[in-house]
Formats: structure tokens, C-alpha cells, sequence
């Protein structure tokens, strides 16, 4: 049982410190912005303050939190492989072992060229031996995190020779990596250290003397906008290496990658909006890159390499033709949109989402009604009718997600396609390419008996107050509702709606702790998001973003109204532009929930527009509009920032969720809202909780992660009314 505290402790106040400002004849006031001086110990002995708070209050479930983290613990196979992923000569994995943080990144031999079955290891392989024949550990990732709070691995990648692996770390949690060179013969790290770099990097070919000797990479400008690729020499300084290109305009991110064709490393500098490419022959260590086609505002396209009919072709797959996207074919050399020829026209039913080419299919994501689907091009030897057969591959299951990835070779004969949904843990297919046969190579393991035919999965509809209907995805465990499905059930309650990024059904081990003890868990696939198309994003942002929030109101209601729940056993929770939504919806509607769980919150949205030179604020000016140019803007935004219209409401209880070295969202923002929700709303229950050495993600390390999750989940347990249940497999018949 939980035991209540006797004395309630004395939440810490923030000490208001009024600084006004007029911009486009508003006048507005910020008591607690002096919270962003981080350095500053008085700001660093609140947060501490803050959490030592946080802690009290949830000190009666204490037990609730270690029994939720044993349950995820229990049911995770901790020592466990993935399945092999084939990069010529070898299969590359990743290992985990019980009692690691971290695990380690491997590879074997491949002994049969013709073979495209992954190698299985022992069903008794032992942590400290090798999984499969010749195992050679190529990173342990615990090993190099030892000595550091926080760890995060950024990208790893192995040379052309396969004699080189470059990999980057994160030991602070703000993005910025360490790149170092690791020689898989002698076991020795490289002179070569290069600090400041976003992710990974991107291997070169190799040089006339047959051993790989230079990549790429990316920087980012003072406000964390990648902006420069550079080309590193081995055995050369950081200092001396080449800028290959540099992107001025704030509005646009900069990447480096090369195609599966291994023919041509490809640079791409995209807006919310508008993209271009640059293309590079990888096979030369000195060219120059060379553009596409050139930006055209509102015109966004990617590029992929495909040889059709023995010649050499880019696939460009663009919005030119409309706003669904449409898959064309271009010469292999700069060419304008009036030289695209499309392969795959416009479908205002189907999202075209990415295209991969192989030798000889096309594998493409996209989506329909809502689903996500992998759908086969087979390629002909006519380039001018290139498609031989169209084909999806085929999923049971109305609310199943499914996407291709870990595809790295050129002429592999299979795709390796993965599918998961609310109640079935993910499983790795692959699609033989041949046969259309779909192999299953692996179902990842839920230990302790479980079920998925136990739960089951809906699809219901909101009706948003334009008359916009806004699908949810709803799992719960079979007869929580009672013998006729009528019961009242708690339901925990999701929503992001931002970026045209997709929250399809997913499975998580955590949740069964919620669902076991009676909640249901929902996803509500509100506007702003991708789910239902780009139309669905486009009216989910700018002068449209209330549209989300609406969403949002309506599926609570919803869930309400058709008898699922009531609203004061409804805890909502959304993270980052997710965390936005939960600040807003708090404001607007908060006698539709019985709590909100906001994760690292983007809840000070007017004062982060409204500076330039912060982390991502130049270039979301096509998400959220430009307050400082436009007075429009700034009314919009100033009507639903959470932190702007903080009152005395019926507030449900509050938990925040932040970390100190977030360079996404940063701390102050969900600092300063809770401090203005104490102040303005003196009746609310409002928790703060700062990690310490932590980024956008959160802790590093799963089992310092299943703690944290374990922390917000115990908080929502109480929420629902089941800080106390049984658990359904602990429960006598």
C-alpha cells in the first residue's frame, strides 16, 4: 500500500524579478528569466531545491517506482543480439549483457558470399564468450562510457577497407561529439581526434594505395544549426581540414551521406520548406560539390542514386507536383525540375515518404488512411518503362507500423523490414526480393509469459471542433472494461503533433506496467503531425497550430463521451513540441485531465522565438512564425505559449520533466513555468524535475533510464487511482 506523507513539504519560489520589453506595440513582462543563467549557482541551487521537492512528494511511491522498474527489468531478455545486418565481407550486430548499461557494437566473418541468412548464435551463448564463430568486438560501449555520468554513442562507421572504424561520443549531453578512429588490426586509436562534430561521419573511398584515408563530416554555428562539412585527412589536425560547404542561410540544416550505390557522397541543405543537393564524386578525395538543382522556395526534394536500364539515374523524390510528394527520374548529372520525369505521379491518397534503390527494386515508405506501408518496385531493364512489378508488402493488422531500414547493400537480395503495434512487440522480417517471401528473423523477447492476444487494440475517431475527425490508437488489456466493455477505465494519454513526425502504434515494455494494473494507454494523432499525410502537417502549424491543441481537447473528450473514461482519470503527457501541447492544452482545457506529464516542454515558446540567437529558433521559423518580424506572428504565438498564459485555473496536477544540458529545449523553459504556475495559480500541484548530467533524450544508460521512466510512471499510477493494484499476472484466479 501507499502510505501518504503526513506533512506536505514547502514547495521552493522563485524570486520574481520583472524585466518588460515591447516589441509591435505589446508590452510583456518575465519575473523569472534571470533562470537562464546556468553557470549561476543561486539558478543551479533552485533547480537542486526544486528536485529535492519533487522527491518528497513522491516519496510514498518509492516502492511503486522499484517495483515497476523490477517488472521492466523482468521482462527484458538483458543479454541479447540484433539481428546481423550484412556490409560486404561481414555481418555486423549489437550485443547486450545483463548487468551492462550500454552492451557493444560487433562483427563476423561472412563465410558464404552467396548466403544472405544471418547468421543465429547458441541459444546457450554466455555473456563473456562470443555470440556467433569469430566474433570480433569492435566498440565496448561500456568500457569507453566508464568514468562519465553521461555517455551517448553518436554514429559508427566502418571504412571502405573495412580496416578502420570511426566512431563519435557524447559525454555531457549536448550533442556535440568526439569523433575518434579505432584500427580493427592492431586495436589501436588513430592521432586523429575531432571534437565539435554533429553525429558520425562519412567514409571517402579509398585511396590509390587501396586503404581508406579521408571522410566527412558535419559542424554547427553558435546557434547549434548545422551548417559546414568539412573533409578530414587521416593523419592530418582538425584545424587543417577542408570546408567543402557552408550553408549561411539560418533557415537550413546541412547533412552528408553517401548513396547506397556507394557512387556518390551527397550533401543536402534543407529548410522546413525548401531543400537542395550537392552532389560529390565519392571515388575523388578533392571534388568539389556540385549542385543539383537549384532551391526553390517551397520546393523540397531528396535524391537517390538508381541504375536503370544499365545507366545511371537519380531518383528525386519531390513536392513540385504537389503536396503528397511524387517520385521522378533525372539523368545522373545537375538537372531542374522541368527535367523530372515521374515514375511514381502525385496520389493525394499516398504519402510518399523516402525511396531506397537497390540493383535491381525500389523499396519506398509511405502512407495511406493513416498506415504506414513498404512498398517493392521491381526495376526492368528498360529505363524507359522502368517499373516490372509494384507490389506492397503485406502486414496483418489495422493498426500495425511497418518500415524497411538496416539496408545497406547495394545487391542484396532481401530488404529487412520491421513491424510493431501497440500490443506486439517489434519483429524483424525479411523480404526476399525474389520470392516475395517474408522470413521472420526475429521477435524481440517479452520474458515472463506475456501474451499480446491478451490485450486488445482500437481505432477510434474524434470530432475536432472544425469537424475534422482525428484518429486514436488505443490499447488496453482484454476485460479491464468488464464483461460487456462498458466499464469506465483510466486512461494515459499521448500527443506530440509537430514537425510532419508520425506517432504511429508502437510497443513499449514499460507500458505493460500501466496497462497490467488496469489503464488504458492511447496515442492521439492530432494535426501538425504526419499520420494522415502532409495536408494533415500543414494544418497543424503556423497560423494553424491551434488546430493541435483542439485535437488534442477533442480526444480527451472523445474518450470521455463514448465511455471509455472520465476526465479526471485522463493523465496526458507529450515531450518537447509534445511538452508545447501539454502547456497549452493545460491552459485551454484543463477540466478535461486529471494530470499532465511534461517532458523537456518547449512551454516558453514566445521567448525562444523571439531570440535568434538560440539553439533552433532561425531555423523553426517556417514551424511557428516569426514574432520578431511579424506582429501576426507574435499574436499567434503569444495566444497559446504556455508560459504566456500561466492564470489562476483548476489546474490537474503537474509533473515537468527536464534536463541541464539540453541544447534542444533548454532547462529554463520548463524552469521558468513552473515557477510562474506557483505564483499565478497558487492552488496548482506543480513537480519540477531536473537531471542533472543529461540532454534532449534524458539519462543514458537502459537501466538508469528504466529508473527514470519508472519515475514517471509510478507519478501517473497515482494520477489513475492504481498507485495500490495488483498487477494482472500477480492477481489470484
Amino acid at each position: 500500500m501507499s502510505d501518504a506523507p503526513t506533512e506536505q513539504p514547502v514547495p521552493p519560489r522563485a524570486e520574481p524579478r520583472p524585466v518588460t520589453t515591447t516589441l509591435h506595440g505589446h508590452s510583456r513582462t518575465d519575473e523569472y528569466e534571470w533562470l537562464r543563467a546556468k553557470d549561476d549557482p543561486e539558478v543551479i541551487a533552485y533547480l537542486e531545491a526544486e528536485n529535492e521537492y519533487t522527491q518528497a512528494r513522491t516519496a510514498h511511491l518509492a516502492g511503486l517506482r522499484t517495483r515497476i522498474f523490477e517488472e521492466i527489468k523482468a521482462r527484458t531478455l538483458e543479454t541479447d543480439l540484433s539481428v546481423p545486418t550484412r556490409v560486404r565481407g561481414y555481418w555486423y550486430y549489437g550485443r547486450s549483457f545483463e548487468g551492462r548499461q550500454y552492451g557493444a557494437s560487433c562483427r563476423v566473418p561472412v563465410t558464404d558470399a552467396e548466403d544472405w541468412t544471418p547468421p543465429q548464435p547458441a541459444a546457450d551463448a554466455r555473456p563473456d564468450e562470443p555470440a556467433l564463430p569469430g566474433e570480433e568486438v569492435l566498440l565496448d560501449l561500456d568500457a569507453l562510457a566508464e568514468g562519465h555520468d553521461f555517455f551517448s554513442m553518436g554514429g559508427s562507421s566502418v571504412s571502405p577497407d573495412d580496416r578502420l572504424l570511426a566512431y563519435a561520443t557524447d559525454v555531457v549531453g549536448d550533442e556535440r561529439y568526439t569523433v575518434r578512429v579505432l584500427d580493427l588490426e592492431s586495436r589501436e586509436l588513430l592521432d586523429d581526434e575531432l571534437t565539435g562534430v554533429l553525429g558520425g561521419v562519412t567514409w571517402g573511398d579509398v585511396a590509390a594505395s587501396g586503404a581508406a584515408d579521408h571522410f566527412y563530416y558535419t559542424t554547427v554555428d553558435e546557434a547549434w544549426r548545422p551548417d559546414k562539412v568539412w573533409r578530414h585527412r587521416l593523419g592530418t589536425a582538425q584545424a587543417d581540414d577542408e570546408l567543402v560547404f557552408h550553408e549561411p542561410d539560418g533557415r537550413y540544416f546541412v547533412g552528408v551521406g553517401r548513396t547506397r550505390s556507394r557512387r556518390y557522397v551527397m550533401i543536402a541543405a534543407s529548410s522546413k520548406t525548401t531543400s537542395e543537393y550537392h552532389l560529390l564524386d565519392a571515388a575523388d578525395a578533392g571534388a568539389a560539390p556540385v549542385r543539383f538543382a537549384e532551391r526553390t522556395d517551397g520546393v523540397e526534394y531528396s535524391l537517390e542514386h538508381a541504375v536503370i536500364g544499365g545507366r545511371d539515374h537519380f531518383l528525386v523524390l519531390h513536392n513540385a507536383s504537389g503536396p503528397e510528394f511524387e517520385l521522378s527520374l533525372a539523368p545522373a548529372e545537375p538537372t531542374p525540375p522541368s527535367g523530372w520525369t515521374p515514375l511514381l505521379p502525385h496520389d493525394q491518397a499516398v504519402r510518399l515518404e523516402d525511396v531506397d534503390a537497390f540493383a535491381d527494386h525500389l523499396v519506398v515508405q509511405q502512407r495511406s488512411q493513416g498506415a504506414s506501408q513498404v512498398r517493392v518496385l521491381e526495376l526492368g531493364a528498360d529505363a524507359d518503362s522502368p517499373v516490372a512489378a509494384d507490389r506492397l508488402v503485406e502486414f496483418p493488422g489495422e493498426l500495425a507500423s511497418v518500415g524497411a531500414g538496416g539496408n545497406p547493400a547495394w545487391e542484396q537480395p532481401t530488404i529487412r523490414v520491421g513491424m510493431t503495434s501497440l500490443s506486439r512487440p517489434s519483429a524483424v522480417y525479411d523480404h526476399d526480393l525474389r520470392t516475395g517471401e517474408l522470413v521472420l528473423r526475429k521477435q524481440a523477447p517479452v520474458l515472463g509469459g506475456y501474451d499480446p492476444d491478451e490485450y486488445e487494440e482500437h481505432r477510434l475517431w474524434a470530432t475536432s471542433v472544425d469537424g475534422v475527425e482525428v484518429p486514436i490508437s488505443l490499447v488496453v488489456r482484454k476485460g479491464v472494461r468488464g464483461s460487456d466493455g462498458s466499464d469506465p477505465v483510466p486512461v494515459h494519454l499521448y500527443g506530440y503533433g509537430a514537425y510532419e513526425a508520425s506517432i504511429d502504434p508502437y510497443f513499449a515494455v514499460s507500458r505493460l506496467s500501466l496497462l497490467d494494473r488496469g489503464a488504458a494507454f492511447a496515442i492521439a494523432h492530432v494535426r501538425g503531425g504526419g499520420e494522415m499525410g502532409r495536408h494533415w502537417y500543414d494544418d497543424g502549424k503556423l497560423e494553424h497550430k491551434q488546430h493541435t491543441f483542439d485535437d488534442f481537447i477533442a480526444a480527451a473528450r472523445h474518450l470521455v463521451e463514448a465511455g471509455w473514461t472520465t476526465a479526471e482519470r485522463i493523465v496526458a503527457e507529450g515531450a518537447s513540441a509534445g511538452g508545447l501541447l501539454i502547456g497549452a492544452v493545460a491552459n485551454q482545457a484543463p477540466e478535461s485531465f486529471g494530470g499532465f506529464v511534461a517532458g523537456v516542454p518547449f512551454v516558453d515558446t514566445l521567448t525562444t522565438m523571439l531570440d535568434a540567437t538560440l539553439p533552433l529558433t532561425v531555423p523553426e521559423y517556417d514551424e511557428w512564425g516569426n514574432p520578431s518580424d511579424d506582429p501576426v506572428a507574435y499574436e499567434r504565438i503569444a495566444a497559446y505559449a504556455p508560459y504566456e498564459n500561466v492564470a489562476d485555473l483548476p489546474y490537474p496536477p503537474i509533473l515537468a520533466e527536464t534536463s541541464l544540458n539540453d541544447t534542444r529545449v533548454l532547462y529554463v523553459e520548463p524552469a521558468k513555468w513552473v515557477a510562474r504556475l506557483r505564483a499565478r495559480a497558487p492552488r496548482a500541484d506543480v513537480l519540477l524535475r531536473t537531471e542533472m548530467a543529461a540532454g534532449h533524450g534524458g539519462v543514458s544508460g537502459r537501466y538508469r533510464a528504466w529508473e527514470d521512466r519508472a519515475f514517471s510512471l509510478a507519478w501517473i499510477l497515482d494520477r489513475l487511482g492504481l498507485a495500490d493494484a495488483v498487477p494482472a499476472k500477480l492477481r489470484s484466479p
